[in-house]
């Protein structure tokens, strides 16, 4: 943060080392407000100008929004897709065949449009505009960018959590396609890469959340984004119970309860689906 910004910031919001909202006077006297998701997600800066009582939206310019909207679209529409196909092979595992390769391959295109939205979420924050220190009430384009190592944003840190999660996701997909494997072998190569997936994504939730809430547990019913973080960790909650109910039992040989690993599944990846569309309406 610069020596500008410093003299001119009036408050900090947020949790632990993570900024999520910066409140500042501008040179004019009136003060300019960023709030993390709003500005990366909708491309906008709150300006209230001196005397006045509401304050007005500045947009970033027509790059940055294309840019978000095309990105918004992309990886809304994988997670759809990516939960749909969840869904589907949930559904074959409960209701189908019960054919071991048949379901690893529809789960397996599911994984891959899930890698795609974790991908271009991550693309969206790392190409997101930034606001400008030293008073300046505006967004400013940043270069295109196909990778950014900026931890200390929650933004960046909860998206690439949510990106790793899907690629730890893939190794236990393509194990699932492996014949011939000890229980042991099982829990190994394809319960553990789940439950750490799950675990991953539980944590791009709570993060989320911290960005969404500034830091504060609270529930925010007019705030569509909210909302998404909250269906998604719903549906990492759901992911989770399934996990640790698809353990095999080495003594016996079969999972702790098919049932219930199915159905977490499917209702898990129906919120993933359902946070999707309504990121489509998150959107410049």
């Amino acid at each position: 943060m610069g020596q500008a910004e410093q003299r001119t910031e009036q408050r900090a919001e947020g949790a632990g080392p993570f900024t999520t909202r910066l409140t500042w006077r501008l040179a004019d006297g009136g003060t300019a407000v960023w709030e993390s998701r709003l500005a990366r997600r909708r491309g906008v800066l709150a300006v209230r100008a001196p005397g006045a009582a509401d304050s007005r939206r500045t947009r970033a310019d027509a790059v940055s929004l294309a840019r978000l909207r095309r990105l918004n679209v992309i990886a809304s529409l994988a997670f759809v897709v990516g939960g749909a196909l969840f869904a589907v092979g949930a559904g074959v595992a409960q209701f189908g065949s019960g054919d071991a390769t048949e379901c690893a391959s529809i789960y397996f295109a599911g994984g891959l449009f899930f890698n795609t939205g974790g991908y271009v979420s991550l693309l969206q924050v790392v190409n997101a505009p930034r606001h400008v220190g030293g008073g300046e009430g505006r967004l400013v384009t940043q270069e295109w960018r196909w990778w950014s190592y900026e931890p200390m944003r929650v933004d960046w840190l909860s998206a690439f959590v949510l990106f790793a999660g899907t690629l730890v996701f893939a190794v236990d997909l393509l194990d699932s396609f492996l014949h011939g494997l000890s229980v042991q072998q099982v829990n190994r190569l394809i319960w553990v890469p789940d439950v750490v997936g799950c675990m991953l994504f539980l944590v791009a939730g709570h993060l989320g959340f911290v960005e969404v809430c500034h830091g504060r547990p609270r529930v925010l019913p007019r705030s569509l984004g909210w909302w998404i973080v909250a269906v998604n960790q719903l549906g990492s909650v759901l992911f989770m119970v399934s996990a640790v109910t698809a353990f095999t039992r080495p003594t016996t040989d079969s999972l702790v309860n098919a049932d219930i690993a199915n159905w977490g599944t499917l209702t898990g990846a129906a919120c993933f689906s359902l946070a999707g569309v309504l990121q489509l309406y998150e959107r410049p």
